[in-house]
């Protein structure tokens, strides 16, 4: 009945379904889940369309990316200017003029990078965990209020118990820029990501609230391939073992009043504070709706890092040693399906910026249909 059957309608299925589409190709799109875009869904409540799986911003130095993408979507200019807070003391993300200024006082990058390089003495030879990589790259003080407490919430485990790699670099900047991404395209879709999403899937089948899993054999029946956006290891009924994810859980609360934080985005780096990060979503799109009206109410929500555990949703693959391993094994059987593609996020357990989404997804097109 179909050529392709696509599996999720995230980005990564979403781009595939059109493109096969405009390539004179049937499509079925099915997802489990009763909405379309994955996980950069966007509900509007009260006239603010609210993130619903964590803060997406989109950004790229990938032109060709940025040129795709926005002929489905106008993207607004926001810029991501996140806000740290550490036991009520506010500091500026990513580490810049203004972030050393008010950590020690400093006026000049000559000064600020003395104290740095005073401080990342502390470690000698090759850092042997992720507080030591931290402490060699940025010093012992921002270590302490600004990467330790944060961490530790993301990844459940002490900073000392994590490997070196997780943190390659972190970027410090002898400027005064808040521009977190530093990217040349930057922005988020007007009217939010799930309009954008049903532009990519317009005139394509999409089949909602249906779990491809539970009703493989009969899905499968109806194309003659399947592209798989889901967990690889589920698709192949974990029978080499379980990838290891770790989760996000999100407490939302509407209120009734016009600011809550002045910021889209503010961290929690203290440990005692059991949240991550509070988002503001009206703060995307300047805290107005589609008319340029201010919006009266807002909505914010806090993340709680959690281990993921069957039943929960997936998002960040923890790519260690181990994992990647037992991925390498995954991928093997993956390479020995004749008619299934994996690709996205969960279907190559790969951590990927949306712009690295749409650019294999771009390229899976380009090997599969030209």
């Amino acid at each position: 009945m179909y050529d392709y059957l696509v599996v999720g309608s995230g980005l990564f299925g979403a781009v595939f379904a059109h493109e096969a589409k405009k390539a004179g190709k049937s499509v079925l799109v099915v997802d489990r889940r009763p909405h379309i875009a994955g996980n950069v869904y966007t509900d509007k409540i009260e006239g603010i369309n609210v993130h619903k799986y964590g803060a997406h911003i989109f950004h790229t130095n990938n032109r060709q990316v940025w040129e795709y993408i926005t002929q489905f979507a106008e993207f607004n200019r926001f810029t991501n200017s996140p806000v740290a807070n550490y036991k009520g003391e506010l500091f500026s993300l990513p580490f810049n003029m203004y972030t050393f200024n008010k950590m020690w006082g400093v006026v000049t990058p000559e000064e600020a990078m003395a104290r740095i390089e005073e401080q990342r003495r502390e470690i000698a030879g090759e850092p042997r965990n992720l507080e030591e990589q931290a402490i060699s790259l940025v010093g012992r003080d921002i270590y302490e209020k600004l990467i330790k407490g944060y961490t530790e919430k993301q990844w459940g485990r002490d900073c000392r118990e994590l490997p070196a790699f997780i943190i390659k670099r972190l970027p410090v900047r002898l400027t005064f820029d808040n521009n977190y991404f530093n990217a040349l395209y930057q922005g988020i879709p007007v009217g939010g990501y799930t309009k954008l999403v049903a532009n990519l899937l317009k005139g394509i089948e999409v089949r909602l609230n249906t779990d491809y899993l539970a009703d493989k054999a009969a899905l499968d029946a109806l194309a003659g391939k399947v592209v798989y956006t889901g967990p690889i290891d589920a698709y192949f009924d974990y029978r080499l073992g379980t990838l290891e994810y770790r989760s996000v859980r999100f407490e939302n609360e509407l209120l009734d009043k016009s600011n809550y934080q002045g910021n889209a985005a503010v961290n929690y780096t203290d440990r005692e504070t059991p949240w991550t990060r509070i988002i503001e979503h009206k703060w995307f799109e300047f805290g107005k709706d589609e008319a340029g009206n201010d919006l009266p109410k807002t909505i914010i929500s806090r993340e709680y890092s959690s281990e993921w555990k069957p039943g929960d949703e997936p998002y960040y693959p923890v790519n260690d040693e181990q994992n990647g391993r037992l991925y390498a094994e995954y991928k093997e059987l993956a390479e020995a399906e004749q008619k299934v593609i994996f690709g996205g996020r969960l279907g190559e357990y790969k951590y990927y910026d949306m712009d690295q989404v749409i650019a294999a997804a771009l390229a899976c097109c380009e090997r599969e249909l030209s």
